[in-house]
Parts: structure tokens; sequence; C-alpha cells
């Protein structure tokens, strides 16, 4: 009986190896459609951009992207980088202050297997790690599942990585140029309860300025959307931290990417980033055992239908884009896709206007249109390829090869149910055989990925951690920069 149970455990292995190459597909499929929401990786294309000098003032950058532009709002928007206090409120907290103790998530009372100590982080200068959140993480009123965490403690926010990890989208309770490599009681670790994650920076010190202290301080994502940031020791005020080296910030940063005005179109293929909203702390206050609490405010990305985003007392300024389904007021991640669909003349408009009062004989005919999203008529002129996916025609194609598709799945899946049950029937039948142990044997579970960096020689920039070869853990070999 124990060999049936594992050929059905092997069997169930290969349907979840099948759903996971399938999703990879559909991911792959969806990925090259011609029109694709705002700061999608699929079409960012490095070689085409190019960096700004006031880029290059910000100090350190990441790799895995190209050079992009980063610049504020222009003058003709409505945000403004100075904090509006419309995305989050906080409080600080000082070292007497009870709250500061309860804030503090203690990584040395959790069980070991609910603490990772990254060994690349551990053991390196200037790089950065993608971690997977175990839940969405709304931050500025989007839901992230990933996020990357760096050495010089921060957290990047971002979707697409651009040189300039450290420019905009960020979570930062102290930016600087930390180098964990130092010594091997700086460590990077963090924890994911599946409500709470926490990164901590823990005994790290500042390069080249090793002996004056170490630093301990965590950020702490929690799953409703408050970020906490907690210090334990700070050796030294966070004014005297030099930031000729690398951005010495303090706070939150969110930004979207855009393509440049029509005034600039000889370079159509450029796209700028954003910064619309920042958070500054004061510095001052942190010292020894003291903790600032940040609380998310409602946004206009919330709300998913055109009544609450009108009449909703919670968010101001938000405008509903029919065509998409979304409430917003313009200036959020999705902005480029804001405008290519058109919503800003949509947003003028009223719920009565999407939702007419029809005759009752009209009714049938509406509860079968389609109220897919539709491009401006701008887009449809520069992408024929998406108009033509309109046509009849090309909807009948598509719900043949969706029925080609699904009937293969379903074949597939009666074979390899009829595969089953023979193999348990042999299996039972043939108890001195050896069933298929040694590839379960062989199977390994690594659920930390072994990973590599490259080295980027001697100047400021982030380098990303890849996947790669085989990781000893907590340690690595690193070509040190000269």
């Amino acid at each position: 009986m124990d060999m049936g149970l594992c050929a059905v455990l092997l069997i169930c292995l290969s349907l979840a190896e099948l759903g996971r190459v399938w999703a990879q597909e559909h991911e792959g499929a969806l990925s090259r459609t011609p029109l694709r929401a705002d700061g999608d990786p699929s079409g960012f294309h490095p070689h085409e951009h190019k960096e700004t000098s006031n880029t290059q003032a910000e100090g350190g950058g990441g790799g895995g992207g190209g050079g992009v532009d980063i610049s504020p709002l222009p003058d003709d928007m409505t945000r403004i980088l100075e904090d509006t206090k419309s995305y989050y409120t906080w409080q600080s907290f000082g070292p007497t202050d009870r709250q500061t103790e309860d804030l503090w998530v203690d990584l040395n009372t959790l069980h070991k297997s609910q603490v990772r100590i990254h060994g690349i982080l551990s053991n390196t200068h200037r790089q950065a790690a993608r971690v997977a959140l175990s839940f969405d993480f709304p931050f500025y009123g989007h839901y992230l599942r990933q996020i990357i965490v760096a050495t010089g403690g921060f957290i990047f926010m971002g979707e697409i990585t651009h040189r300039m990890l450290t420019a905009t989208q960020y979570v930062a309770p102290l930016m600087a140029n930390f180098d964990p490599s130092f010594s091997k009681n700086s460590t990077v670790r963090y924890s994911d309860n599946g409500n709470l994650f926490v990164v901590q920076w823990d005994k790290v010190r500042l390069k080249d300025r090793e002996a004056e202290g170490a630093f301990t301080f965590q950020a702490a994502l929690h799953r409703n959307g408050t970020i906490v940031f907690n210090y334990r020791d700070i050796p030294l005020p966070v004014e005297k931290i030099n930031s000729t080296e690398h951005p010495v910030k303090v706070g939150l940063s969110d930004a979207f990417m855009a393509f440049l005005s029509s005034s600039q179109l000889s370079d159509p293929k450029r796209r700028t980033i954003y910064e619309y909203h920042r958070v500054e702390i004061d510095t001052a206050k942190i010292v020894n055992r003291s903790a600032f609490e940040f609380t998310p405010l409602p946004t206009c990305l919330q709300h998913t239908s055109c009544d609450l985003c009108l009449t909703s007392n919670l968010t101001t300024d938000c405008g509903w884009c029919n065509t998409l389904q979304r409430c917003s007021d313009g200036i959020d991640r999705h902005r480029q896709e804001w405008l290519d669909y058109n919503c800003p003349e949509e947003a003028k408009g009223t719920c009565e206007d999407y939702n007419p009062i029809l005759p009752e004989g009209s009714m049938s005919s509406f509860n079968h249109s389609s109220p897919g999203p539709t491009p401006s008529s701008a887009v449809l002129e520069d992408q024929p390829v998406t108009s033509d996916l309109q046509t009849g025609s090309s909807k009948h194609k598509g719900i043949t090869e969706n029925t080609a598709i699904i009937a293969g799945v379903v074949a597939a899946l009666v074979l390899l149910v009829a595969l089953t049950l023979l193999a348990v029937y042999y299996i039972n039948t043939h108890p001195t055989v050896a069933p298929p142990f040694y590839l379960m044997q062989r199977h390994t579970n690594n659920y930390w990925p072994s990973m590599k960096f490259r080295n980027q020689g001697c100047h400021s920039s982030y380098a990303e951690v890849e996947l790669g070869g085989h990781e000893k853990e907590g340690f690595i070999e690193a070509e040190q920069c000269c």
C-alpha cells in the first residue's frame, strides 16, 4: 500500500510540474501582447535608454537594467516631492516610549526555521537580491509580491531594476554605504510569517569607517500596508554619515515610468522615471532604541467601482476610467496606461455616462456587449496589430485555438490518470520491484535558490544577485573590489 501512495505522490508532483510549465507559457503569452501596462519588464529595452547627469549625481545604482532618466514631476502635474501626507501618516517613538519595544521584532526569539540569513548579502558589498513575499503588500496603493533587498540598508520596491536602485521607489530605514562583508558578525537576515515580513541589517558597518561602530536596524512590512522602521544600535548620528560615495536617505519614495513628452520626441523610445511622492523623516530622531511607524492612507486605486471612486469620502481627486475599469487620480505607476487609453477625458464624466438607462427591449443586446479595454484612437493608429485583434475572424480563430489547447490538456490528463492506475496496479502486484524511489531520493527540495553575483568593478553601483550555481550556507567566495 505504501508503494501505491508513493506512486500517487509522484503523479501529483508530475501534475504540479505540468501546471507550472503551463503557467510559464501562459505568462509568456501575456508578455507578448502589444499593449502593456506601465512598468512591464517585457517592454523595457535597456540599450535604448540614456542616463542623464542628474541621475548620476544621485549615487549608486543597480544592475539588471539599463539607464533611464530620473526626474521629479514637471510643473504642470499636481504632485510635488515634498510629502503631502496624502499617502502615509507616521509617528516616531523614542527610547522611553513603550511602543518602541512593542514594534521591535526580535528575530533571535524566533525558531531557526523562521529566519533566513542571506548568505550572499551577508558577505558582499553593494549587492541586491530579489525576495518573494508570501502575501500581497500594498505600497502606495499598488500590491507587490516581490521586493529587492540591498546591502545598503534599504528595500527597492520597483518592478523594473534600473541602474539607480537608490534613486526612487524605496523603503529605506537607513540607506547608506554599509559593507556586510567586513565582519563575520555582520548579516542581512529576514523572516516572513505570512502576515509580516521583516528584514534586519545586523551589526553592519560603514565602508571605510568600520571603526566607528556597528549598526543594527530593521524594516517591517505588515500585510495591511503598515511599515515600521526599528533602530536598535546607532553608533553615530545619521547627519555625520558621508553621502559622497553613497546616498544617505531615510523614508519612502515611489515613482512611475512614462515616455517623454511630445516636445522631446527625438528619442521616442526613451522613458523617464518620475518621482511623484517622497517621505523624508527627521534623522535627528534616529537614535538607539527608536522607531517610526508609517500607516497607509486610502488611495484611488483601492476603489473597484465608479460609484465608490467618485463618491467616497476617503479619497479626493479620483476619476473613473471605464475603459480600464480603474479608479485613479492619474498619478501612480499606471500613468502611461492611463494616458494611452484616453482616461483623462473619460475621468471627466459621471457614472451615469457609463451606465445608461436602456429600454427594456435593448437590455439583451447590452448584456452581450464587450466592456473590455479599448485604446484611444491615437494608440490604435500606432498599433494596427491591436486593432486587427478586434475583428470577428480573429476572435473566432482565438476561440478555436483555445478549444484545441483545452482539448489537448484534457487528453493529456486522461492519459496521465490511466498511467497512474497502471502504475499503482503494477507496484501492488510486484512488491519486490523497486518503485521510483530512486527519483524521489535524487529530488532535492532547494527552498533557498542558489545564487551568484556579477563583479561590477569599483564604481558606486549595485549589482543584482542572479540565479546560478549551488550556494554554500552562509558563505560565498567573492572577488573583492580594489
